[in-house]
């Protein structure tokens, strides 16, 4: 019996977090990469969507009459913050290649702060387009890069879970936000002759601008473009082996061939496809439907920032649920199948409409898995792309500028603000991007299957493709010790 819940509990330590690597430096350099690393963009990308939720919750707590929205420019302001963060995508990811992540990503942080606490001076729509759009500039740099930096330190094993807890790092935002907005109502209505809803884009502002310090100080950029000598808390013995536990990558350098490079393969095609497609399925969330339903169904201002956050905790726990399966199995492809299914029957449910109250809540709900997606699609592309460092940059920022391409108008084609509660040719579009996400995954998943056949050493671990090359990074060929061989990676 004893050894049955010994088993359960290893079983589930290696489910929530992975295996712990055998070499005890090793283990001590993956917790500091845990602490460091994911804690800093896990901060950033919390503050983003915090400030995001905001956004709605705002709307629909008194911005909308204090600034004047009329007709369909609240979508439109959504609409103008989706050009921007599609204008920043590439750019900021090839910054990375330019300008080291530890400088980058801090200040963008912090140009996003001064921002977000300009729109609580915000007297006109106009106003709130205008700098809506330049912060999406700076908060595109966060998701696409922390995508790209995550691979950068983490195995293949490891790296679903720490893209899960990433992701799930902005339904965090949301999940604050709500309480946040309710808290705020309540409390600082009127403090200082200031509406709620500007208190609220003040207190974002307040709280990103200790995160993009705490960047600047202990934010270690990638292990081989890194702070000089390392970060404060690496030893350089560390950093070499945060590049020696990683599988060996031909170097490749930035130029103009990256064009060549990146459209002469599949990768870009399938990956930016299945995102673009995928993500659309966050629609609920993404454009705060739960929401507005709420206010046409009369629920105080409260009520209507607290009961959406059933949604956000489903996301959370599904977001998490998934990735960690998909280091498990090591197959990541699946979970579009399980977003699919799900939203088809949210979908289902919204159109016929009248049914019972607690079946159309539910529904509401459980469209949070629309979300799960995003950590283990994202560390399919980084295992498939991860020999081409500055092609996988750009594939990573082209899924989600793809996805925000079709996002700038699939809002407001299918869920515009004047069509609310019920949306009806929105879920029609909902059953449709759900089907050919499942298309598109399989698909992707016959050509990744297809490459590993061909090209079997491209996938095979450090210890399987003979000491240091020519073409590898200078540090990982500077290495004095040899590291035990780490685990095969999974199939992806």
């Amino acid at each position: 019996m004893a050894g049955r819940v010994a088993r359960g509990l290893h079983w589930l330590r290696v489910f929530a977090w992975g295996e712990p690597p055998a070499d005890k430096a090793e283990r001590r350099l993956l917790f500091k990469i845990d602490w460091f690393v994911l804690s800093f963009t896990c901060l950033v990308y919390w503050s983003n969507y915090l400030n995001r939720t905001n956004f709605s919750n705002a709307y629909v707590s008194g911005m909308k009459d204090d600034v004047g929205f009329k007709g369909n420019q609240y979508s439109v302001v959504n609409t103008v913050f989706t050009v921007g963060y599609i204008v920043g995508q590439v750019p900021n990811n090839l910054m990375l290649q330019v300008c080291p992540a530890y400088i980058w990503l801090p200040l963008m942080s912090l140009v996003w702060a001064a921002l977000s606490m300009v729109t609580a001076a915000a007297t006109k729509p106009g106003h709130v387009m205008a700098i809506r759009f330049f912060q999406a500039i700076a908060e595109s740099s966060t998701f696409s890069g922390t995508h790209y930096l995550l691979g950068s330190w983490y195995k293949d094993e490891e790296l679903g879970k720490r893209s899960g807890i990433f992701a799930s790092s902005a339904q965090l935002g949301s999940l604050f936000s709500g309480v946040l907005q309710g808290a705020i109502f309540k409390n600082l209505q009127g403090y200082r002759g200031l509406a709620s809803w500007q208190w609220l884009f003040l207190l974002d502002g307040f709280i990103a601008v200790p995160i993009a310090v705490y960047g600047f100080l202990c934010f270690p950029g990638t292990p081989t473009k890194g702070r000089r000598n390392g970060a404060w808390f690496l030893t350089e013995a560390e950093r070499k082996l945060a590049v020696a536990r990683l599988p060996p990558r031909p170097h490749t350098q930035l130029g103009w061939d990256l064009v060549r490079r990146v459209l002469g393969r599949w990768h870009w095609y399938a990956f930016s496809a299945l995102f673009a497609i995928s993500s659309m399925l966050e629609s609920v969330g993404s454009n705060g439907l739960m929401q507005l339903w709420l206010a046409a169904e009369n629920y105080p201002p409260q009520d209507r920032n607290y009961y959406p956050l059933g949604a956000t905790a489903v996301a959370i726990v599904a977001t998490i649920l998934a990735a960690n399966a998909s280091d498990m199995t090591g197959k990541r492809w699946p979970v579009n199948l399980v977003m699919a299914g799900t939203l088809i029957f949210t979908s289902i449910v919204l159109l016929i409409w009248n049914v019972p109250y607690g079946l159309k809540f539910f529904a509401w709900t459980i469209s949070g898995v629309g979300y799960a997606g995003q950590a283990a699609n994202f560390a399919w592309c980084n295992t498939v792309t991860r020999n081409d460092d500055q092609e996988r940059a750009v594939v990573i920022a082209s899924m989600n500028l793809w996805s925000n391409v079709v996002q700038a108008w699939w809002s407001i084609t299918f869920f515009a603000a004047d069509l609310a509660p019920r949306f009806h040719r929105g879920w029609i579009a909902t059953i449709v991007a759900a089907v050919v996400t499942v298309l598109v995954a399989l698909v992707t998943r016959h050509l990744d299957y297809r490459e590993r056949r061909q090209s079997p050493l491209a996938f095979a671990p450090a210890s399987t493709t003979g000491p240091p090359r020519p073409e590898d990074t200078e540090e990982r060929a500077s290495l004095e010790e040899k590291r035990p061989a780490p685990p095969s990676p999974n199939e992806a």
